[in-house]
């Protein structure tokens, strides 16, 4: 059933979606629009070990777990990998990560890779200084950047130790990103949130695959180790089965591995960008948290000048994609004067489009976790609209929604589209309960959050929603939302139009979208504060 200012009912939705052209920003403000709940959880249900798609499939030295990641331009790309298996036990003995090279072998035929590029390895631990709990230690981690490389151009590779016999790995290939420039484009680029590793996780993977996307966005929490105590046991709410019985929030590390295994057949393919969620935080002994997170992916930290795994920033064609972090200091903080300098340098005559992202919403109108990321709203908010960003993407709460333009919880043409993906399958409770149904209002947040930034959403103070913590009514910001799994794909067509759908699991097999979209750039209306504005 839908439900929608203006009911129709859904036949004619549908009708009118398969006959009409995308709706356009350039239209003015839509919806407000609430699709109640089609499906349940359906196949929230983790993958077991016993799984063929995450067992450890190599012997030896042999790689695994193969993954390639962007660097800050289309000239450079990472390839990841590991070798050997992770340990878990009481006591571990970390891999010496210098008993295996760490090179990559690529060209532009599969029978033609004499290029050769070397990198660096790494191990990382979880460990737990509580009795009976079990530590681990990870396989070998290398990470290799191919530099050189021309854009737009299918490049082979194989990667692994070529002195040892049996270490390489077959021959896999992943196309470069377009040249820099106002008129250069990729064709699909993926935006997914809280994959976890779940049936309905393969579900989502599996309808993104078969849409090929040339990018994907993966905007936070990604194994869901943390659900689970170290022997394994898992559950859909730590809190609620394990924080007054355990010591520590712990975990079981060989669900990453699981993960990895699970996803190279896209990964090592299609170039990902990953960016940090409240699941990847795994505090463990000294208070050392995101040892997985940054151990396993390349970031174009160095490239970008972050020297940071939490953000950084990168281009593709006329995009410049920035990657922030809700999980660290945000407030005048290295993460902020970064951004300052990287938004000062943007030249939008070259990258027309600004396009953010990061974990934890800023606007989201559902109960879970309602106005949480306030704090990070607060602090960055009016920098990225002083220099015009276009689109956010986030993930976090579990459903999807489309907001209108929005600055300061108010309509503006010149604020940022925000568009929440935040349901790729995992295991955890998905949002259906909006925080604007009577009664339905959570409690204003009241315990400061060590890595979300404390208090800052206090009632607010104009506008329809004056003198509440809440909005009575979807708020006119919010311009499209539903509880469903799915992934996102976003297709820029030029310098001010780009096509935005949300495809749902259950329209795989029926060639139909969610919610679908042209996103407008009008850079004559607004001001820019680029260096070098935008020339249209």
């Amino acid at each position: 059933m839908w439900m929608w200012r203006g009911s129709l009912p859904l036949f004619l939705l549908l009708l009118a979606a398969a006959t009409a052209e995308p709706a356009s920003m350039l239209e003015g403000p839509s919806g407000p629009v609430t699709v109640l709940l089609q499906e349940d959880r359906g196949h929230a249900v983790d993958l077991p070990d016993t799984d063929p798609r995450v067992q450890r499939r190599v012997t030896g030295w042999a790689p695994e777990q193969i993954a390639v990641a962007l660097s800050a331009a289309p000239t450079s790309a990472w390839v990841s990998w590991i070798t050997g298996d992770f340990q878990m036990g009481g006591a571990v003995k970390p891999l010496d990560p210098g008993t295996v090279g760490s090179v990559v072998r690529y060209g532009l035929a599969a029978d033609s890779v004499v290029r050769e590029a070397t990198g660096d390895a790494l191990v990382y631990s979880q460990l737990y200084p509580f009795e009976g709990l079990q530590n681990y230690t990870s396989g070998i981690i290398h990470h290799v950047r191919l530099q050189g490389l021309e854009p737009g151009t299918k490049y082979y590779y194989q990667c692994g130790d070529p002195a040892i016999p049996g270490a390489m790995s077959a021959v896999h290939a992943f196309r470069t990103m377009p040249a820099v420039g106002p008129r250069s484009y990729p064709g699909r680029i993926a935006v997914v949130g809280d994959l976890g590793l779940t049936y309905n996780t393969t579900s989502t993977v599996e309808h993104m695959a078969s849409n090929q996307p040339d990018l994907v966005l993966l905007v936070g929490d990604v194994s869901y180790a943390n659900l689970y105590l170290t022997n394994g046991t898992g559950t859909d709410c730590y809190s609620c089965s394990f924080a007054k019985s355990t010591p520590i929030h712990e975990t079981y590390q060989p669900r990453w591995d699981y993960w990895g295994r699970y996803m190279e057949p896209v990964t090592s393919s299609t170039p990902m960008m990953v960016v940090e969620g409240n699941h990847e935080i795994e505090q463990q002994i000294g208070n050392k948290t995101f040892a997985a997170y940054s151990a396993r992916f390349a970031f174009p930290s160095k490239e970008s000048e972050s020297f940071s795994p939490f953000y950084y920033s990168f281009d593709v064609g006329g995009i410049h994609f920035i990657m922030l972090a809700a999980y660290a200091n945000y407030s005048k903080s290295d993460q902020y004067r970064w951004l300052e300098k990287d938004l000062a340098k943007v030249d939008r005559s070259v990258t027309p489009w600004l396009v953010a992202g990061w974990h934890a919403p800023w606007y989201s109108t559902y109960k879970a976790h309602y106005r949480e990321a306030e704090c990070m709203r607060v602090a960055m908010e009016e920098l990225l609209y002083s220099y015009g960003i276009d689109i956010v993407f986030t993930g976090h709460v579990h459903a999807y929604e489309r907001s209108n333009r929005v600055f300061n919880y108010t309509l503006d043409p010149c604020g940022a589209v925000h568009i929440s993906v935040g349901d790729g399958g995992n295991r955890e409770k998905m949002a259906t309960t909006h925080a604007d149904e009577p009664g339905r209002c959570p409690e204003p947040l009241s315990t400061p959050d060590d890595f979300m930034g404390g208090f800052c959403a206090f009632n607010f103070t104009s506008g329809p929603a004056a003198g509440s913590f809440c909005w009575d009514r979807q708020p006119d910001y919010s311009a499209y939302r539903e509880s469903s799994f799915g992934h996102g794909i976003l297709e820029v067509k030029n310098e001010t139009h780009a096509l935005w759908k949300w495809h749902r699991n259950q329209d795989l097999y029926q060639g139909a979208v969610g919610d679908e979209i042209y996103i407008v750039r009008e850079p004559e209306r607004c001001l820019l504060k680029s260096s070098i504005a935008a020339y249209f």
